[in-house]
């Protein structure tokens, strides 16, 4: 299959599990019903962190801005998705830089995954830059410091709910014979 078409499969695909699963879903600890909900789990971020690895910087934030905002739209929250998801685009490429052994040009015609990576490589990778998103979208949300703890633990607690989901669709869309451990 064609990357461009599996890509634009890959973002509605993406988009419709956030807009019309995930968002409807709000896992609360021992908060009060009426009180916010604790874990909120964003998936739509990885599509940006599936994209190829030659994928130029400025494409990256143009596409993070149109899921952010997209985003946005379905949940009435004014561009705060789209802040944190243009961020993870323009870190992305440091971040894979970082982590992978050869340059990533050498990876061409790949995108990062488990079976490319390997499961740790990967899980650091989407860990680091889905913890950065939820600390810039919850501290533009929450717009305060003045409970830290529980901004702390709404980040944290989204944070490790998102990447569990993204492990599921991982492993559900994901051929397994070829990954690595």
């Amino acid at each position: 299959m064609n990357s461009t078409i599996k890509n634009i499969l890959r973002f509605c695909i993406i988009l419709l599990l956030q807009v019309l699963i995930l968002n409807k879903i709000t896992l609360r600890w021992w908060s009060e019903p009426s009180s916010f909900p604790i874990f909120i789990p964003f998936v739509y971020p990885l599509f940006i962190l599936l994209l190829p690895f030659e994928a130029p910087v400025p494409l990256l934030l143009i596409l993070g801005f149109i899921l952010g905002i997209t985003v946005d739209t379905f949940m009435n929250t004014a561009g705060m998705h789209a802040c944190a998801t243009i961020l993870i685009a323009y870190l992305r490429t440091n971040v894979l830089s970082a982590l992978l052994p050869r340059n990533l040009s050498e990876y061409s015609g790949q995108h990062p995954s488990i079976r490319t990576m390997g499961w740790m490589p990967f899980l650091v990778y989407s860990g680091f830059l889905i913890l950065l998103h939820h600390i810039v979208f919850f501290s533009i949300e929450l717009w305060n410091f003045s409970n830290i703890g529980f901004l702390m633990l709404k980040i944290l607690a989204s944070a490790v709910t998102s990447m569990l989901f993204i492990i599921v669709y991982l492993l559900l869309f994901t051929r397994q014979n070829a990954a690595r451990s």
